[in-house]
C-alpha cells in the first residue's frame, strides 16, 4: 500500500461563524449580551441595534428557523471557542491500537522479546492486538496458533493486569486477540 506524505490542511479549530452583514437570513431571533430574548427582529433592525451597542451581530444557530444571532464583541467570542477547543482537545488522549505479529513456529525467546514490547505498549496505555498467521499446514491445526497467544496473554498478565477487548478468534487465516491494560 503506498503511504501517502502530502500535507492535509489542518481544520480551524472553531467553525466559521457569520457575523453582520455576512449574515443571509432576513429575520433573526436575536439574543443581547447575557443570553436574554431581545426577539424576532428584521436583519436591518439587529444590524442597528449592534451597531447603537458597538457589538458585533453573530449568527449562533443558522440550522433553526428563523436563525439565532447574539449581540457580543466577536474578537472576544472568538478567543473563548477557540481556547475551549485547545482545552478539549489537551485533554483528549487517542488510543491506539498496536500490533504484535507471531507465527506458529515462533522460539521461546522471540516470544519473550514480543511479550516485553507488548507491555511497553500497555504501559503507555495502548491496545495490543496479538495476530497469529497461520500458513499452509498449519491451517489444519488452529489450536496450537491459540495455546501460543494463550501463554503469550498469560505471561503478560503475570506483569501487568489486562482484559481483552476482542476474545481469541479467527479471522481467515489469522487468530487474533486484542487486549487492554485494565
Amino acid at each position: 500500500m503506498r503511504i501517502s506524505r502530502r500535507k492535509r490542511p489542518e481544520k480551524p479549530l472553531i467553525p466559521k461563524y457569520k457575523k453582520n452583514s455576512e449574515i443571509e437570513a432576513e429575520e433573526l431571533i436575536v439574543l443581547d449580551e447575557e443570553g436574554k430574548k431581545i426577539g424576532i427582529l428584521s436583519k436591518r433592525e439587529a444590524l442597528d441595534l449592534a451597531m447603537n451597542k458597538e457589538l458585533d451581530l453573530v449568527e449562533i444557530n443558522p440550522k433553526s428557523t428563523p436563525p439565532v444571532a447574539k449581540l457580543i464583541d466577536f474578537t472576544e467570542f472568538k478567543y473563548q471557542k477557540e481556547k475551549e477547543a485547545r482545552k478539549q482537545k489537551a485533554h483528549s488522549k487517542v488510543n491506539e491500537t498496536k500490533g504484535l505479529r507471531l507465527s506458529a513456529r515462533i522460539s521461546e525467546h522471540d516470544l519473550v522479546i514480543k511479550q516485553k514490547q507488548a507491555e511497553k505498549f500497555l504501559n503507555r496505555g495502548d491496545k495490543v492486538k496479538i495476530e497469529l498467521n497461520m500458513k499452509g499446514r498449519e491451517n489444519a491445526r488452529p489450536e496450537i496458533g491459540i495455546e501460543i497467544i494463550k501463554k503469550m496473554i498469560q505471561n503478560i498478565q503475570k506483569t501487568i493486569e489486562t482484559r481483552f477487548e476482542q476474545e481469541i478468534g479467527r479471522q481467515g487465516k489469522s487468530i487474533i486477540a486484542v487486549i487492554v491494560k485494565k
